[in-house]
């Protein structure tokens, strides 16, 4: 009977032990549960009153906005929760030094495909004069973008002036900006978030595991091989369903599908050292591309065009803002899975269709605004912000460069203006050859 009884004693504990932990991951799902939704509250709250409390106080001059302001940039999908700097505090290191320490990789990945990327008609050594320094003084100074820092920054609060106009673009601008400058200093206030992440993590670098193949996608349940064949040409599929796009282009912050875990860097070394999980990586790509009317022209420098569909897939793109979040994680992704030359070419692809032919006016501002900055090289990044200048209308409302750049390049247009005048037959000859580059 003793026996019994223990064997009794001992079967109850097993079971209490059980329940616990049961009641412990309930605990655990209604707690991240009740986080997450505070949070979007949150968000949500505050860009739709801060637009609102922008415009009340914004001069009528500056009132000349077009964009669309329906558009949530920076929800939950592809913004971090609690990661923001504040002038007040010193910055993090410039991104030329970020480039050089932030993996080795990145670094060798740029070398390898110098030679490869599109070329731009601006010297090498164009931005590396003094003439480039922007003091925190200048009219349109970002604290949050290191695009033209070329020394470490300034410490501490700085006397700005005062910005005329166009206040609430500029503030737009200025949102983005801490988003991006984290992701491009590779996540500096990560750790917080990452521990808590690594609570529920029970298999090990699940990211990693689904690009081999060696796991589905939650809760879809999708190998990533279905997720190529069978999810190609969905276009409805891709539209609709928006738990999917976390685990083909995952990142080291959250998203919306609380079954998606963050990137660790102990991932991402290991993924950019897979050849396997890096091709099917390029497939992922290529399937987003299709399902926004672009093809894929060279897998080396990553050069883009539009597809067969575009007319439909552009019409598609435009009209769900969405896709604006979804571009901008692949981008990320891009950038920090081993494909850091694709972001250049797809988002001058942007640039041209947004500013030159005057398509997707609602992706525009987020092109601007996210897609551009998104770029780790910061050759590339001034490249591409000087062709948004000079390709943009009216050009006293472009606000994503400094005011001391922008007449720099402005005098330069002047220049180019006077020597058609003098000699027109010299110009169109030169004009002619940069459209053959």
């Amino acid at each position: 009977m003793k026996i019994v009884s223990l064997l009794c004693y001992f079967f109850k504990l097993l079971v209490r032990l059980f329940m616990a932990i049961f009641n412990f991951n309930r605990l655990y799902s209604a707690y991240a549960w009740c986080r997450r939704t505070l949070c979007f509250i949150w968000r949500f709250t505050k860009r739709m009153f801060t637009p609102i409390c922008g415009y009340l106080f914004l001069p009528i001059t500056g009132r000349k906005y077009n964009g669309s302001q329906g558009e949530l940039e920076g929800n939950a999908e592809d913004r971090p929760t609690e990661r923001r700097f504040s002038e007040d505090v010193e910055s993090p290191s410039p991104e030329g030094q970020r480039e050089a320490a932030g993996g080795k990789r990145v670094a060798e990945s740029n070398r390898e495909h110098t030679g490869k990327r599109p070329t731009f008609e601006n010297d090498d050594d164009e931005f590396d004069g003094d003439e480039y320094r922007v003091e925190p003084t200048d009219e349109l100074y970002c604290g949050y973008d290191s695009t033209w820092e070329t020394e470490e920054p300034q410490r501490g609060k700085v006397t700005r002036t005062k910005r005329r106009m166009y206040n609430y673009m500029f503030n737009r601008f200025e949102n983005a900006a801490k988003d991006m400058q984290n992701y491009r200093h590779d996540y500096p206030a990560q750790v917080r978030q990452q521990r808590w992440n690594q609570v529920s993590l029970q298999d090990n670098k699940p990211n990693l595991q689904f690009y081999l193949g060696r796991k589905c996608s939650e809760p879809d349940g999708v190998n990533i091989y279905n997720f190529h064949e069978e999810w190609f040409g969905q276009y409805n599929r891709l539209e609709c369903v928006h738990s999917y796009i976390q685990w083909l282009f995952p990142l080291q912050e959250p998203g919306m599908n609380c079954k998606a875990t963050t990137l660790t860097k102990e991932e991402i070394t290991e993924f950019c050292q897979s050849d396997a999980a890096k091709a099917n990586l390029l497939k992922s790509y290529k399937l987003m591309l299709d399902f926004y009317g672009i093809e894929l022209c060279d897998e080396e420098s990553g050069e883009v065009k539009r597809a067969s569909n575009w007319r439909v897939q552009f019409n598609n793109l435009n009209s769900r803002t969405h896709n604006n979040l979804r571009i901008t994680r692949i981008l990320k992704c891009l950038g920090t899975l081993g494909y850091p030359h694709y972001q250049a070419p797809l988002v001058r692809f942007f640039l041209e269709e947004t500013l030159v032919h005057r398509q997707l006016p609602d992706v525009k501002h987020s092109v601007l605004n996210y897609f551009v900055f998104a770029v780790l090289n910061k050759r590339e990044r001034r490249n591409l912000i000087k062709f948004a200048y000079l390709s943009y209308d009216p050009k006293e409302e472009f606000v994503w460069c400094p005011k001391k750049i922008q007449m720099i390049w402005s005098q330069g247009m002047e220049g180019r203006k006077e020597a058609f005048e003098l000699d027109p037959n010299r110009y169109s000859e030169d004009e002619s050859q940069d459209e053959e580059n």
